[in-house]
């Protein structure tokens, strides 16, 4: 089965490629990697929630956002190979927790994205990995994820 496929089979849908904010592009391809820009949970460019972690937002609130800004890092990989099965292997992962004085679970909250990775794409979604804690992410957003891929 293509990537592609066991997406739709999980019952996801591929967002659409996020157009940037600011001054940046998507994702760079430097050799056989591709280096996705961070991305926060929006769909159709609205953010879905907001807040920090161990406050307004729950751990499951905040595994669930970092399952769509990895969905939106899917979108910008696609975006510039034309296919998720392009994909060789998922090399690293970056997440950010805006996190409430004393939240330590950054690691949890970031599992969201890891392990929707690791359905996905099986063995080749396993990857190296950081989980942040920050003070503040971009629009009051609770997670940001950015990712480096290697591609065919």
């Amino acid at each position: 089965m293509s990537f592609e496929e066991r997406v739709k089979e999980l019952g996801f849908t591929m967002p659409e490629l996020p157009k940037p904010a600011f001054s940046y592009v998507p994702a760079v391809q430097v050799g056989k990697l591709v280096f996705a820009s961070g991305q926060t949970p929006t769909v159709a460019g609205k953010l879905t929630i907001q807040g920090k972690l161990g406050r307004e937002v729950s751990i499951e609130q905040g595994q669930e956002a970092a399952r769509l800004a990895v969905l939106n890092c899917l979108a910008e990989v696609r975006g510039l190979t034309g296919s998720l099965d392009a994909i060789v292997r998922i090399v690293k992962l970056n997440g950010y927790v805006a996190s409430a004085e004393g939240f330590t679970e950054q690691p949890r909250v970031i599992n969201g994205a890891s392990t929707l990775l690791e359905e996905i794409f099986g063995e080749t979604g396993k990857h190296a990995r950081a989980a942040l804690g920050v003070a503040e992410l971009p629009a009051g957003a609770p997670v940001e994820v950015e990712m480096v891929v290697e591609v065919r």
